[in-house]
């Protein structure tokens, strides 16, 4: 038997003369994030809809994979009726009869974009309404904070019927807005950056650093589950380990210890500055939050920005950690950023570290270390992965 799914979009309706590039992309990501499902399945788009025709067996796994694709605002199982006035009552009936207890609470809502079907929409509510009440008697009428609203929406070939809506995450499709270098941690911050990047459309790669065998494959792991849930929202995502045992050990051995984290933060700069370049990729993208830590401070971000000619963007900025943990809990990335297994900054982070440093000061420490040789051979052994959306 089959199924339909409605799928609305939101902010791409405001897009203009380039609306048709957007909904292009939304069309291909939904096909994309459909894939692999057990029976065949159908997308199609008409004047600002798109529709999944599909089994009833995939209907439910195919609408957890659509709640993720960026873009999508709601979706919602419809069943059909032509364009006539009885049969619309009759289909509603039938889709309230799948709730219905007695006393229920109801309310039609009718959406008419099709301006040729002669009955205004307030007529289209009254008439069903009155409709459902002659078939099932126990039920009541309530405007305000109905158990069950009836939506109705005409359309130019046919008449769509639903009571469920389930959200998207909006915000839009994923690769319309170009590619950004995540600077992916094991902690709670940066896959939500992650994320906060996918759904203004960006297509993301992550870069994580870590240090055996001070970190082990537990944090690894780690990462590449963070990567998962992220494919999820972008079909894919490719993560380049890059190794930063030696760059630690040089930078331990030879420079002041309350530079430490930012010395570190400038290297990892570097060297995500040029895989970007390598890579095609003109951004990056942190999940750092100001003031959250020491080395989050004004004056460590602009010493940290120094090294890079590449924008630095930053999602989380303004928010506080609850916030954060807030995002990260609805995105499922929370279970998994607070697994036990640190990263390589929390493992060397200095008693007490620099606030305020300068960047003569940075400048003079890092002469002490052979610098461009150790990018260059963290460069050359980084080892690159492909997450795909299960």
């Amino acid at each position: 038997m089959e199924s339909l799914l409605l799928i609305r979009y939101g902010e791409i309706a405001l897009k203009g003369k380039n609306r048709p590039f957007f909904e292009k992309q939304l069309f291909k990501n939904i096909e994309a994030a459909l894939q692999n499902l057990k029976q065949p399945f159908q997308v199609e788009f008409h004047r600002g809809r798109y529709y999944v025709t599909t089994t009833e067996e995939n209907l439910f796994p195919a609408l957890r994979r659509l709640q993720k694709v960026c873009g999508i605002v709601s979706i919602s199982p419809v069943s059909q009726a032509d364009l006539d006035l009885d049969k619309i009552c009759r289909q509603a009936a039938r889709l309230l009869a799948a709730s219905y207890q007695p006393g229920m609470t109801f309310k039609v809502n009718t959406r008419r974009a099709n301006k040729k079907f002669p009955y205004p929409s307030p007529e289209i509510n009254r008439l069903v309404g009155a409709y459902l009440l002659k078939e099932n008697p126990g039920l009541k009428v309530d405007v305000h904070n109905p158990k069950t609203l009836v939506n109705i929406e005409i359309r130019e070939k046919k008449t769509y019927l639903y009571s469920q809506v389930f959200q998207g995450p909006g915000g839009l499709p994923v690769g319309v807005t170009g590619k950004g270098l995540l600077l992916l941690s094991g902690g709670i911050d940066s896959p939500v950056a992650g994320w906060m990047a996918l759904k203004r459309g960006v297509k993301i790669e992550a870069l994580h650093f870590h240090s055996p065998p001070f970190t082990g494959e537990g944090a690894i792991n780690k990462v590449l589950d963070l990567c998962q849930q992220l494919a999820a929202y972008g079909q894919k995502i490719t993560l380049h380990l890059a190794p930063f045992t030696e760059i630690q050990q040089e930078i331990m051995s030879r420079c002041p210890r309350p530079l430490l984290i930012t010395l570190m933060r400038r290297v990892m700069f570097r060297i995500a500055d040029r895989l970007a370049q390598k890579r095609k990729i003109t951004v990056l993208f942190t999940g750092e939050s100001l003031g959250q830590v020491s080395s989050q401070t004004l004056e460590n971000l602009v010493a940290i920005n120094e090294v890079t000619a590449l924008p630095v963007l930053r999602p989380l900025i303004g928010f506080d950690k609850e916030e954060i943990v807030e995002i990260s809990r609805e995105i499922n990335t929370y279970p998994i950023s607070i697994r036990p297994f640190e990263d390589c900054c929390t493992l060397f982070i200095p008693r007490h570290p620099a606030t305020r440093p300068t960047l003569d000061q940075l400048a003079r420490a890092e002469k002490k270390i052979a610098l461009e040789e150790l990018i260059t051979r963290c460069l050359e052994n980084i080892e690159s992965r492909t997450i795909l959306s299960e």
